[in-house]
């Protein structure tokens, strides 16, 4: 079992296991292909750093893999486009706000910088909303 520690992760090397929360997390995201997946993201509320995937807790954003409409797909891209952008644009933290996992064993963190939620950016740009506990339909 991970034990969760509040420590600085700087430049953490490929494979090294990575804090789960902690602040100044730099990585370099690119979409996820369809091979081992390290640091990449999937979608606009999922990503993986490190070799652990991430469900960023406080939003949900549409989906892009099983969308139910074309233009759910195109804002999930735009989403997914949007936190790639902000992830990479400069250190972050990742903070436990509740549960540690979601059912799937991702593990659960709201994303921040300088205090702020990244999520949060993504709802007032209007590619995401705030968790609520269930996915919105956006056709």
């Amino acid at each position: 079992m991970l034990r969760l520690l509040i420590t600085l992760a700087l430049c953490v090397p490929a494979g090294s296991a990575v804090a789960l929360t902690g602040t100044d997390l730099r990585a370099s995201f690119a979409p996820c292909g369809s091979g081992k997946r390290v640091t990449c993201i999937v979608d606009g509320d999922t990503f993986w750093l490190r070799g652990t995937k991430i469900r960023i807790a406080d939003i949900n954003t549409p989906e892009v893999t099983h969308a139910d409409c074309q233009a759910e797909k195109a804002l999930g891209n735009q989403a997914t486009q949007r936190m790639m952008a902000l992830l990479n644009a400069a250190p972050f933290a990742l903070i436990r706000d509740g549960r540690d996992e979601d059912r799937y064993g991702r593990k659960l963190r709201v994303v921040t910088r300088a205090g702020h939620s990244l999520g949060k950016q993504l709802v007032r740009e209007g590619l995401a909303e705030l968790w609520n506990g269930k996915r919105r339909n956006w056709c």
